[in-house]
């Protein structure tokens, strides 16, 4: 009796959950639940972050898109409250105060003082976003580093709470994306073909096409803008046996930066598939990390073409000329000659493609 009410106290499900369930079932995808919705695409975001609740009009839709009666997605969104009402008092109960203060989400305060209401809502919008039952089961699931590696140019902690979160924006982004069954080695046939992507200028011309690869071989590509605090580039992680993801930050909005820390991470998924890996432009000895920038490098620069490019001019014309015999972008292949300590880092820039956050945003649902 007493593991069952403590499994009773522990446990909730977002009507999000139903939501994606239903979904996947009737092989729905976000664009057609989404152009039902009042508010489109960002209410079913919110829906699947717990973020949304659900009243007597979007019930009504709910079941009209979904199926379920209107009575089913208002109990369903009652019970789901007083599970998290029972979760927040076990967490309230404890010590919480700290994980507060680690972990901001996208709406949060961060006010140095707050009320014992206030501190129940901050505990309630943490565990709905992250989708745990307290700091325990967030820090198993985000912050231990037997599971999760991160790569940064400062130390982890000092940005901890704002890299989950990317983290996690990239997950709920990712469970909206309908994807074929992980294909690990579909993934690695697709690699010559996502490498032609890197001729196409503009993002609104080369992801959704990529997303599109990505997604018959079993990967999610999540485009989340990090936020303040949060220095991530790329990050991998297996959300399921069945699917992976990718995400992107387009932290330097560079294509250079940006196609390498794809190789980079479709490398972790690869190779090191089961843990999770965040990616920042710090340099480690890590093995894993020496072998997803090995796996990058060669799907830039082919392994028969490496001795070229190792005695490669460092003029314009030179690398024009060797980008197009390789297929690679020019500009990567300044990236690839700087990074390798062939030329300065302000030398041939003019050949990347940068983008700009507008250019971005048009590529994205």
């Amino acid at each position: 009796m007493i593991h069952e009410q403590s499994l009773q106290r522990d446990w909730f499900s977002k009507p999000g959950d139903s939501v994606l369930s239903l979904m996947e079932r009737r092989n729905l995808s976000a664009v057609d639940v989404s152009a039902s919705l009042d508010g489109g695409i960002e209410t079913l975001r919110g829906l699947v972050s717990g973020s949304v609740r659900i009243d007597g009009k979007l019930a009504d839709k709910l079941a009209s898109v979904l199926g379920g009666t209107p009575g089913f997605w208002l109990r369903r969104q009652s019970g789901y409250e007083e599970a998290l009402e029972r979760v927040v008092s076990a967490v309230v109960s404890g010590h919480f105060v700290e994980w507060l203060e680690r972990v901001p989400i996208p709406g949060s305060t961060g006010r140095a003082r707050m009320t014992e209401g206030e501190k129940r809502s901050a505990v309630r919008q943490r565990l709905a976003f992250f989708n745990v039952n307290g700091p325990d089961a967030w820090a198993r699931r985000y912050a231990s580093t037997s599971e999760t590696r991160f790569r940064t140019s400062n130390s982890f902690s000092s940005s901890e709470g704002a890299t989950t979160t990317w983290l996690r924006l990239g997950e709920l982004e990712a469970s909206l994306i309908q994807t074929g069954c992980w294909d690990p080695d579909a993934l690695r046939t697709l690699v010559p073909e996502i490498r032609t992507l890197t001729s196409i200028s503009q993002p609104a011309r080369f992801l959704p096409r990529l997303r599109a690869m990505l997604g018959s071989v079993g990967v999610a590509l999540s485009v989340v803008r990090a936020p303040d605090g949060c220095r991530a580039s790329g990050a991998a992680r297996m959300l399921s046996p069945t699917k992976a993801m990718v995400l992107m930050s387009f932290r330097h909005r560079s294509d250079d930066h940006f196609w390498f820390t794809l190789f980079h991470e479709l490398g972790h998924l690869l190779l090191h598939a089961g843990a999770t890996f965040v990616d920042g432009e710090g340099t480690t000895a890590d093995e894993h990390e020496r072998e997803a920038n090995e796996f990058a490098r060669d799907c830039i620069i082919p392994a028969s073409r490496r001795a070229e490019f190792e005695v490669l001019r460092p003029d314009r014309t030179a690398v024009l000329r060797f980008s197009v015999s390789v297929g690679i972008a020019a500009g990567i292949i300044v990236g690839q000659m700087q990074h390798s300590g062939m030329i300065p880092y302000d030398r041939l820039n003019t050949l990347k493609r940068r983008w700009n956050w507008d250019d971005i945003r048009e590529a994205l649902p």
